[in-house]
């Protein structure tokens, strides 16, 4: 029986775009462990469909963690800007949905100080994200 993770990993490659946007949801708890961010990096840069982009960007800011919030930054420090567009729409999403959500801004404040400047650059850009979302 394969565990959660592993089945999610799997879909991850799938050809089917409604397969990789669940791997994404699911994958996003496992931000911490390298297996699972190697793939939800691939999800954030799909190539095919970016609103496998868009839904795991949105996955990863409801985690939340430290770990979730880097992936995305990183993302949006390589990303084109269509990538970028979608990328934001995913936080956006997450962040004026109804369930509350954890203090992304927060976690960007303490990415501001990680020592890879794509983070940093990106946390920045997503900190910005978060105050066009305070009406």
């Amino acid at each position: 029986m394969m565990s959660g993770m592993e089945a999610a990993l799997a879909e991850a490659s799938s050809p089917s775009w409604t397969q990789r946007v669940r791997a994404g949801r699911d994958l996003a708890p496992f931000a911490d462990v390298p297996e699972a961010a190697e793939v939800l990096a691939g999800l954030l840069l799909d190539v095919e469909d970016t609103a496998v982009t868009r839904r795991t960007a949105e996955a990863l800011t409801r985690v939340g963690t430290v770990a979730a919030v880097r992936l995305i930054a990183l993302a949006v420090a390589e990303a084109d800007g269509d990538h970028a567009d979608w990328l934001q729409t995913g936080v956006h999403d997450a962040l004026v949905g109804p369930d509350g959500v954890p203090d992304v801004a927060a976690v960007c404040g303490k990415l501001a100080q990680d020592q890879e400047e794509a983070v940093r650059r990106g946390a920045a850009e997503i900190s910005a994200w978060t105050d066009d979302t305070r009406c």
